[in-house]
């Protein structure tokens, strides 16, 4: 498992890129120090005192992460009065729905790593990994519970669109959906409702006015629909050390990702080369489902992270990124703003 210093390490560096320049950088310190007492409090609210339950709940978070959550959540607070026992709350709360949904997933998707680490049910099994997701979920729930009507009913619907975009990924595109259309919302849902949400938990309860919180939500949707097909592209990435993950990994599995979609779309235009390599990927994926070595498909894997439908790919995250930043033109001039802009920025030039 990934050590302490390691997750602490992890938690430290978004803040820094956030903010530059010596006042900025009291400003990152600052939120640093609110991190560390929203890592605090999380610990505690995994606590079950039973055993059993402990150690499955607490796995994940104790693997580390980029908290890109909760310093969402810090920074939007900040909008308003800043940061306060309900946003620190918030921060978890949304940081805890996070890290159930992994618990979940992992499960559906056959996931061997997650984080660096052995995924949960490969660990103990997909019953205990799936148990322990829904104690983060009700955890979850218990802590919004007491913050007023409208926190209760914006968690409820997050996790609703949660489940919705999960369905929609297992079930696939029906019949007369366009295939991208269709996996950019089930992404809106998995990832940018959540992200969206903690954007406006931050502006509900560090009392920012009103009129931030549909900005800073449309931000947060939109960095999450980038930051999934960034994803995309890092699963092509050769950087192991970086992933934790071999390259191609959803390729390998038969999942859909922008790449391969894009490809498929080349493909039924009729471009000779595009089909051949769709029909080799399909070849492949069919064959490791039936127990041959996934590594027959690394030239395709290499094939596919040259083509230009990666590069596709890559520019429509910068364009998702982009409107995300133009979402924020009703904020203020401030150092807020300038680290929402280089959240964004941070998350498609990041490389893991």
């Amino acid at each position: 498992m990934t050590s302490p210093l390691a997750a602490d390490t992890a938690t430290q560096a978004l803040p820094l890129r956030l903010f530059r320049g010596a006042q900025d950088r009291r400003h990152a310190k600052a939120m640093q120090e609110q991190l560390e007492l929203i890592e605090a409090g999380l610990m505690t609210h995994l606590d079950f005192a039973s055993p059993v339950a402990d150690a499955p709940a607490r796995y994940l978070m104790s693997a580390g992460g980029k908290r890109i959550r909760p310093v969402l959540t810090l920074l939007t607070s900040e909008l308003g009065s800043g940061p306060n026992e309900l946003v620190r709350r918030a921060a978890q709360a949304v940081e805890m729905t996070h890290l159930a949904s992994l618990y979940h997933d992992d499960v559906m998707d056959d996931a061997k790593l997650r984080r660096g680490v052995p995924a949960a049910q490969t660990v103990w099994s997909n019953s205990v990994a799936i148990l322990a997701g829904d104690l983060l979920f009700a955890r979850a729930s218990s802590l919004v519970s007491g913050m007023g009507e409208e926190a209760i009913l914006l968690q409820a619907r997050t996790f609703e669109r949660l489940c919705l975009g999960q369905l929609h990924e297992t079930v696939g595109p029906g019949e007369g959906d366009e295939p991208i259309a269709h996996y950019i919302q089930v992404l809106a849902d998995k990832t940018g409702a959540l992200i969206a949400t903690a954007a406006r938990m931050g502006v509900m309860f560090g009392e920012a006015p009103a009129e931030y919180a549909d900005p800073v939500t449309e931000y947060g949707e939109r960095i999450g629909v980038a930051f999934q097909l960034i994803d995309d592209v890092i699963d092509l990435s050769p950087k192991k050390e970086q992933t934790g993950k071999r390259a191609g990994t959803d390729l390998r599995a038969g999942v859909s990702t922008l790449p391969l979609l894009l490809l498929r779309e080349r493909a039924a235009s009729g471009v000779v080369e595009d089909r051949d390599l769709l029909a080799r990927i399909d070849a492949g994926v069919a064959a490791i489902g039936d127990g041959a070595d996934p590594a027959l498909l690394d030239p395709e894997v290499e094939a596919l992270r040259a083509h230009a439908v990666t590069r596709e790919t890559e520019e429509t995250a910068r364009r998702w990124a982009a409107d995300a930043v133009a979402a924020l033109a009703p904020l203020p001039k401030s150092s807020v703003k300038r680290g929402l802009e280089r959240m964004a920025e941070s998350i498609v030039n990041r490389e893991g």
